[in-house]
């Protein structure tokens, strides 16, 4: 198709490119084998992801090098010494930082070339696995050994899934990994086949490429049974226990599969290359909507995405359910960070009608022919005279007395953030703007080309 090869010119890196990638490959792997010969002596040096498979796309090619350490090593020492070694190797490089997973790791900074430096375990099976990085090594040559020179068809798909926003399996985009695509490739022998079976691939569900069910049927139905929920389940073919699409949400995959139906019938490059969403005021939108914005505005807790992210979640997820029963309706939900972190949500009003008691005189004193005549509902109980009247309570008012009830269900790290964080009605700071827009307008999430 004439429009794949105008994508894949402008995805596939040049024989120029691929010779600067390979070179400052070389030489990232030269100085780390130095150093480990120096250090480390047992330790094996591997190259993983995408360069190591030939998968990239141009213009994005980080360096992933795994310290794999021997078995015999206990977990406290792979992560002392690994840690040790990364960061005598980052120091032969431009600079570094520490990271932190499961484990501490790398990041580095040579010629322009992110790197990632991750000690592991020096496996050879699935049995072997310890720590959730040890499988990377096999992946790498699970593909490498099946792929078949479909790498381009690879490109395409990661190009096409980078078009939807819905590449990557990190917590803030809970995408397809680079993994998931190449398996895909592999299971349907090109990008044109995964998108005619599109329809397919959604009914069917499960994706078993090592034949698990078959090799290891106990472990691999636990896993199956494990992921029942999920969009999809990829059994990993390195690991039988492992869903390779765990980290996949319906919403990416729903969105993956809109464009994909859509790519079938009319593909066009907009696919591969959308225009930038187009911004408006949020402001007009809501007055237009008649709907109402509350953002829910804190300092940003010093804690890694893969912990505050699903925090925010939980939180705005909390929040939702404790309003509903308050008798609001909330129509949508957004979190995030910027300089703050923020939880949106779209609401149907900002106050609500509601009965206050009102606590009269004794019924026998001056006062209660007053408070009798100026009430409409009346009532004794014991000496007293009682009436209620209409009020309207605040929004804001409502959440700060779920929080100090502790009636929402919020993120354990963030609970006190969350507790004391600014309450905006139709508001917010300048940096958030066009996020409120995105939110509100549904732009963000819009399926629809």
């Amino acid at each position: 198709m004439k429009l794949l090869e105008e994508v894949l010119g402008r995805i596939k890196p040049s024989e120029e490119e691929r010779r600067l990638v390979n070179k400052v490959t070389r030489e990232v792997v030269d100085i780390a084998k130095a150093k480990i010969e120096k250090v480390e002596s047992e330790v094996t040096l591997h190259l993983v992801g995408s360069i190591a498979k030939d998968t990239y796309l141009s213009g994005d090619h980080d360096i992933d090098l795994f310290l794999a350490f021997p078995l015999e090593s206990s977990l406290e020492e792979l992560r002392k010494r690994g840690l040790e070694l990364a960061k005598a190797i980052g120091n032969n490089l431009e600079n570094y930082e520490v990271a932190y997973a499961e484990h501490p790791y790398v990041r580095a900074i040579y010629k322009g070339f992110d790197i990632d430096i991750v000690p592991c375990y020096n496996v050879k099976s699935w049995k072997e696995v310890r720590t959730a990085v040890d499988r990377s090594i096999l992946h790498t040559k699970w593909v490498i050994e099946h792929l078949n020179g479909r790498n381009d068809e690879v490109r395409l798909l990661k190009r096409f899934l980078k078009g939807a926003n819905a590449y990557g399996s990190e917590v803030y985009v809970r995408g397809f990994s680079g993994y998931l695509t190449e398996l895909l490739i592999i299971k349907h022998g090109s990008f044109l086949k995964l998108m005619e079976n599109i329809e397919f691939l959604g009914k069917i569900k499960i994706i078993d490429l090592e034949g698990w069910l078959k090799k290891e049927p106990e472990i691999a139905y636990k896993t199956v049974e494990r992921e029942g929920e999920k969009p999809l389940i990829v059994i990993d073919p390195v690991d039988p226990r492992r869903n390779v699409a765990s980290a996949l949400s319906w919403e990416k995959f729903g969105v993956f599969y809109f464009k994909a139906m859509e790519f079938k019938e009319n593909p066009k490059l907009e696919f591969f290359f959308p225009s930038k969403k187009k911004i408006g005021d949020y402001k007009v939108l809501l007055r237009e909507k008649g709907t109402n914005l509350i953002v829910i505005l804190f300092p940003k807790p010093e804690l890694i995405d893969d912990v505050l992210i699903p925090q925010l979640e939980r939180s705005a997820k909390g929040l939702e359910k404790s309003l509903k029963k308050e008798g609001f309706e909330v129509f949508d939900l957004n979190w995030g960070y910027k300089n703050k972190a923020f939880i949106m949500l779209e609401i149907d009003r900002i106050k609500r009608p509601r009965t206050k008691l009102k606590l009269g005189p004794e019924f026998l004193t001056n006062r209660a022919l007053d408070f009798y005549g100026k009430n409409q509902k009346v009532w004794v109980r014991g000496k007293r005279l009682y009436s209620e009247k209409g009020v309207e309570e605040g929004v804001v008012e409502v959440i700060e007395n779920l929080f100090a009830k502790n009636q929402v269900s919020l993120g354990k790290n963030i609970r006190e953030s969350v507790k004391n964080a600014d309450i905006l009605i139709n508001f917010v700071p300048r940096e958030l703007e066009d996020e409120a827009y995105l939110f509100l307008s549904k732009e963000k999430w819009n399926i629809k080309a």
